[in-house]
Parts: C-alpha cells; sequence; structure tokens
C-alpha cells in the first residue's frame, strides 16, 4: 500500500490508501443521513433511553446484591471505569473518523477487515438480540401495570401466556420500528418526554427512600458507610467479577451516541461528548438508586431485603409499595417507559451499523439503502426487527430459559465489541502517542487499560460460563448454555463472515474500507 494523507470530515489527517470522499478506493465517506438533525441535549437523552436505567437497574439491583452485598456502589463505580476510559477512546477516534459504522468501521481502519468485520457483528449481535428482550420486558410490565391500575392481580398473568406474550411483544416492535424509521427528530421529540418521565420518577424514588430512613420508617434501616464505595471489600476475585459483568451491562447502550454521528451538529466532537456526559450522568443515577434503596430494605433475605431471591427479578416494583405508598403505580410506569423508549432508540445502533457494512460492500448493497424520504436507514431497521421478532418469538417458545440465557451471554459480545473497539483507538493513534501528554492519556492510557479490564472479563466469563451451573442451570452435554449460546453468536459470525468474503471480496481486499493510521 502506498501511504499519503487523507483528510476526514473532521480535518484531522490520516496515512491512508485513499481519499475520504471516495469509498470505493478504500476511505471514509458520507452514507445519505440527515446531517445536523441532532443536537448535544439529544444525542444525550437517546444515550440515556438506550441504556434503560430503570429497567435495567430493577432487574441488576438484587442479583449484584447477592454476589457483592452492601459492596454495590464500589462494583458501579468500578464498571464506570471501563466505560468511561472505553468512551474516552470512542470519543477520539470519533473525532478523526466520524461514521456510522462505529466500531466496525475504526476496527477495519486500525486492524483490517477480519477483525472490523467482527466489531460489526459483535455490536449487531447484542443490540439486535437486546430488543427482543426488551420488547418481553415492556408485555411483562404492560400486563403488571394493568393489573395495578384496576386491582386485578390475574391479568399480570397474561404475560406468562407464550402467545399473548409475543402477540402483545410484536406489536411493541411494529411501533418502536415505525418511529425508527422515520426522522431522527420524532425519536428526539419521544424521548425528551420518555426519559425525563423515567429520570423524575427514579430520582422521586430514591429520595422518598432515603426520607423514609430519616423518619425512622425504613424496612431495615442500614446506616450509609463509606466501607460501600470500596471494591476490596468485596469477599472474592469470582464475586468481584460477577458483580463487575453486571455492572459493565447496566452501562451498556451509551455508544449509541456514536452510531448518530453522522446526524449530529459536530459529528467530530458532539457524539464525544454526548458518550461522555451520558456515562457520567449514569453513574451519578445508579449511585443515588443503589444508595437509597440499601440503605432503606438492608442486604437480607427479609421480606423486602434486596438480597430476597423472590423480589430480585423486579426490585423496584417491590419496594415501591413501601416507598411510595399509593404513587407506587408511578415506578411500574417508569420501568415500563423506559424499557419500551429503549426499545425504540436501541434500533439506532444495529441499523446504522448495517447501514454502513452495506455502504462499504461488507453486507448486500440493499442494506447501504436510505430512504428517500426521512433519510435513515430503512431497510437495515427493518431487517433489524424482523430478525429480533423471530428471535424472540422462537425463543419464547421453545423456553424461557434459553432466551433469558441468551440474554446472559450478551455480556461477553458487549466486552468483545467494545475491547475490540477500545484496543483499535490505541493501535490507530500509535504514531502520535508521545506527541503530547494528552495523547498519551487519551490515545493510549485510557483505552488501553479499557480494553484490558473488558478482555479480562471477556474471558473470565466464558471459562466460568462453561460450568453448567451458570445462568439458568442448563446445559448441553454438560456444558453451560450461556457457553453454548455466546460460542454460537461468535462462531456463527465467522461463518456469514466467510460467507460474505466468498461474495463480496472487494471490502476483505481493504478496497472499499483501507486500513489507516492517524501521524499527527
Amino acid at each position: 500500500m502506498t501511504n499519503h494523507s487523507s483528510e476526514p470530515a473532521s480535518g484531522a489527517p490520516l496515512t491512508s490508501a485513499t481519499a475520504v470522499d471516495a469509498p470505493e478506493q478504500g476511505g471514509i465517506s458520507k452514507k445519505g443521513l440527515s446531517a445536523g438533525s441532532v443536537g448535544l441535549i439529544g444525542a444525550i437523552v437517546i444515550g440515556i433511553s438506550c441504556i434503560a436505567p430503570a429497567y435495567t437497574l430493577t432487574a441488576a439491583l438484587g442479583p449484584t446484591v447477592s454476589e457483592v452485598g452492601v459492596q454495590v456502589p464500589a462494583i458501579i463505580l468500578v464498571g464506570f471505569i471501563p466505560m468511561l476510559l472505553v468512551a474516552l477512546g470512542y470519543r477520539e477516534l470519533n473525532k478523526r473518523m466520524p461514521d456510522s459504522g462505529t466500531s466496525f468501521t475504526w476496527a477495519t481502519r486500525a486492524f483490517g477487515p477480519w477483525v472490523g468485520w467482527m466489531a460489526g457483528w459483535g455490536l449487531i449481535a447484542a443490540t439486535i438480540l437486546v430488543l427482543s428482550n426488551l420488547a418481553g420486558i415492556a408485555v411483562d410490565f404492560l400486563f403488571l401495570l394493568i393489573s395495578q391500575i384496576s386491582g386485578n392481580p390475574d391479568i399480570a398473568a397474561l404475560s406468562t401466556n407464550p402467545f399473548i406474550n409475543v402477540a402483545v411483544c410484536l406489536l411493541f416492535m411494529l411501533g418502536a420500528t415505525w418511529i425508527s424509521y422515520r426522522d431522527m427528530q420524532t425519536t428526539q421529540k419521544l424521548q425528551y418526554w420518555l426519559v425525563g418521565f423515567q429520570v423524575a420518577v427514579l430520582v422521586l424514588f430514591s429520595v422518598a427512600a432515603l426520607v423514609e430512613v430519616a423518619n425512622g420508617n425504613a424496612f431495615d434501616a442500614t446506616p450509609i458507610e463509606l466501607s460501600w464505595f470500596n471494591p476490596f471489600a468485596v469477599d472474592s476475585f469470582s464475586a468481584f467479577a460477577a458483580g463487575l459483568s453486571l455492572s459493565i451491562f447496566i452501562f451498556w447502550g451509551w455508544d449509541v451516541t456514536l452510531t448518530m454521528n453522522e446526524e449530529t451538529k459536530g459529528s467530530d466532537k458532539t457524539p464525544g461528548r454526548a458518550a461522555t456526559i451520558t456515562v457520567v450522568t449514569i453513574v451519578v443515577l445508579y449511585l443515588l438508586i443503589s444508595v437509597s434503596l440499601i440503605a432503606f430494605a438492608g442486604v437480607g433475605t427479609g421480606e423486602y431485603g434486596l438480597g430476597n431471591e423472590d423480589i430480585q427479578d423486579n426490585v423496584f416494583f417491590h419496594l415501591a409499595g413501601p416507598i411510595l405508598g399509593p404513587l407506587a403505580v408511578l415506578v411500574s410506569l417508569a420501568v415500563l417507559t423506559s424499557s419500551a423508549s429503549s426499545l425504540q432508540s436501541t434500533f439506532v445502533s444495529p441499523a446504522r451499523t448495517l447501514l454502513a457494512m452495506g455502504h462499504y460492500g461488507a453486507l448486500p448493497e440493499k442494506f447501504a439503502s436510505v430512504s428517500p424520504r426521512f433519510f435513515t436507514p430503512g431497510y437495515a431497521t427493518v431487517v433489524s426487527a424482523i430478525v429480533a421478532s423471530v428471535f424472540y418469538t422462537v425463543m419464547r417458545l421453545l423456553s424461557e430459559n434459553v432466551l433469558w440465557d441468551t440474554i446472559t451471554a450478551l455480556g461477553m459480545m458487549i466486552c468483545f465489541y467494545y475491547g475490540i473497539t477500545a484496543f483499535a483507538c490505541v493501535w490507530f493513534f500509535r504514531k502520535v502517542w508521545w506527541k503530547s501528554v494528552r495523547n498519551v492519556i487519551y490515545t493510549l492510557l485510557a483505552p488501553l487499560i479499557g480494553g484490558v479490564i473488558l478482555a479480562v472479563l471477556f474471558f473470565t466469563t466464558l471459562i466460568d460460563s462453561m460450568d453448567p451451573e451458570y445462568g439458568s442451570g442448563s446445559n448441553i452435554g454438560g456444558v453451560g448454555l450461556v457457553f453454548v449460546l455466546g460460542m454460537v453468536v461468535l462462531v456463527g459470525g465467522v461463518v456469514v463472515m466467510l460467507w460474505q468474503w466468498r461474495k463480496r471480496p472487494a471490502f476483505f481486499r481493504g478496497e472499499t474500507l483501507s486500513r489507516a493510521v492517524a501521524d499527527q
């Protein structure tokens, strides 16, 4: 390859084979999306929506307590560290190469087409499979909410009927697809209301819990101590790793702010800033909620104790009554809002990654099509919805254990593609590491440390999940189902990649998107 400089949209030089505006020669180019339609606040709101704090924490808080006890705040802080470090690396990559393909594009530029393709596969697999989970959660909370309002507990049980569950789930998926297919302005306007309500209820819930503690009305009042924030107080490394894996999951989704970069005002800076602000905002919210609920309910196994396995699948629902009284229904509505809004915003990432992969010839050209009316990746959005809907329907009718173990296996996928992207940042900027203290911190140390942490978590989870007792306890031939499902997803990606290599060799020869390195 003959190297010379090229100028991306941000104006930052690269050493590359081609010019940025000529994708057929290996450079980055625009894809026809609606430029400048998302501002900083809009990107942050969509980022928070994708993380879905109400839905995520109500399911993750109890299991995390069972692993690390009162050290949940410490685990949240430790989980926040790799997310922040990786977010800083993402920010640097986005400054140089704002592209909707994010992990796929950046890993391809740094490591070549094979690694880049698998990074894109990791993101797409994780987000599409989570779409089905979010729709399923929305169904559960819809019937739960109707049950609370009507005072009829039998209504909540309707969500356990697989046929009713699947039918309503597909309706949620259809609505989210329709909104996502439309322009980003529609998505932003909807998310302002949904995210605003969700965050307001969570803050009210937390403050009310602290007030009840102060008034002596807590279920199991537990004095707040600084030791809660000490990760070294966790009993064992395995418990620490298990808790950290859960913590990583509850932060996942902030990178949606980067996949919107071609549609964001100031595409070289705004998405990175939005990602960093989103992660910081979420960690503050999570700390407030976890501290207040531990102080109110304790970590024991009593009726409302966070260590009680009977309430751990939906902590907020069980504690809402004792804390908020007649306003408890707001919490169920917030979790429903959280899962529904996240279902819609999560469509952004896989659709735009598929768009980029089609645009650069890594997938069929049809994926590169953009709606002429809404300037959104319409075809990729519809395909994402169909795949997620089929997956949920099949898994839900077969076995809930398989469905939930697949979601558990996605923790590995998160570490997989986040880790590859972090290392891509390190390698892409290798020629400029020592040109300034800032470069040492943001292009070497931050993404390297974040990537190493995620790599350790990936392999730890991979090894632990081989245990047949891991996850739901299901196994195939004595090997844990979570491990089997994780390997199926990864090996499936390799198979599809090899198929595309035979069908579309130009991408894999580096002709449509070539390797590059930052030279200043």
